[in-house]
């Protein structure tokens, strides 16, 4: 049966692969994004579908569509931009995730929130499981993310058992692929912009911490098997490859995936930056039958094949 979808920031990175996968699946597609971070360019091959709709909206502001589901994955995901507009970025959080509850309140609607790993912070417990309350800095400069994060988990499940609303968590583990934006300064796509470009790859710390990396399609995949699953069940629950890699071992394998001439440079690491991150997935194994199988090289190869366009199509135009 055909049901109709809001996607909070369906233009972004994310949001874009998963408007693009529901409607697939024959579903109708409210897209919502207020181009902050979002693209038009993600989401224009869409636009022709008569099942799609795009809403140009930010979330911080009241809504009153009628859906029978709602992904809310509108916020900036990037160190670079979600400490631009600290302020915005946590309005966003607890503003976004209140607004779109009282959706989902109105039309009994599901609301999937894509929580993130960085409601654990620079962890002590590693791998991170669910249980695990995490170590954040509830002043530093990652805290208008990671504490918005966690207020909008701890929204959800209060809208859950005081309002009976069939709000679910997801908390998603570093994610790459195509349709990253190229100026986002997350580590994947930071890598293969200087490696393409030849310049230098920098490396913030001594390269030695982790992080595990999920391609997106691996990902999409996980978001809508949580939506889809019975009501009893609603996490939090890991999404995110348990494959752990190191910021070296992660630079070297673009360069020899470029063959790249770029040199790697170390710059200090910044301010609360987690040392280590790695998903224990158990859970979504056992309750949503989930598990990447992207590998690493294998989904690098077709992302550096989408910066190699960009980069491309970019100099063109300029």
């Amino acid at each position: 049966m055909t049901k109709r979808m809001l996607i909070t920031g369906g233009a972004g990175f994310l949001g874009s692969h998963l408007c693009e996968r529901l409607l697939q699946e024959d579903n109708e597609i409210l897209c919502l994004d207020n181009f902050y971070t979002g693209s038009r360019d993600n989401i224009s091959h869409l636009l022709g579908n008569s099942r799609f709709e795009l809403i140009e909206h930010d979330i911080i502001n009241p809504i009153y569509p009628e859906v029978d589901q709602i992904y809310n994955l509108a916020c900036p995901a990037s160190p670079v931009h979600y400490q631009y507009n600290p302020i915005k970025t946590i309005k966003t959080n607890v503003m976004g995730a209140i607004n779109v509850l009282g959706i989902a309140k109105r039309t009994k609607a599901t609301v999937l929130q894509a929580s993130t790993s960085e409601i654990y912070g620079d962890p002590e417990v590693h791998p991170q499981n669910e249980s695990y309350w995490g170590r954040v800095n509830p002043i530093g400069i990652r805290s208008c993310y990671d504490e918005g994060k966690r207020a909008a988990e701890c929204l959800m499940m209060d809208y859950r058992r005081q309002n009976g609303v069939n709000a679910k968590i997801v908390r998603i583990f570093n994610t790459y692929g195509p349709r990253m934006a190229i100026n986002d300064g997350r580590v994947v796509s930071n890598f293969i912009v200087q490696a393409l470009q030849g310049k230098d790859i920098t490396i913030y710390g001594d390269g030695s911490h982790t992080r595990s990396f999920c391609y997106v399609d691996d990902l999409v995949d996980g978001l809508i098997r949580m939506m889809d699953s019975p009501d009893d069940f609603y996490g939090p629950v890991n999404l995110g490859n348990p494959g752990e890699f190191t910021i070296s071992e992660l630079s070297e394998l673009i360069i020899k995936l470029t063959n790249s001439v770029s040199k790697i440079v170390f710059e200090p690491l910044p301010a609360d930056d987690p040392t280590q991150r790695k998903p224990d997935i158990t859970l979504a194994g056992e309750k949503l039958g989930w598990m990447p199988k992207v590998e690493l090289e294998k989904g690098l190869t077709g992302t550096i094949q989408y910066f190699k366009n960009l980069i491309s199509r970019l100099a063109k135009i300029t």
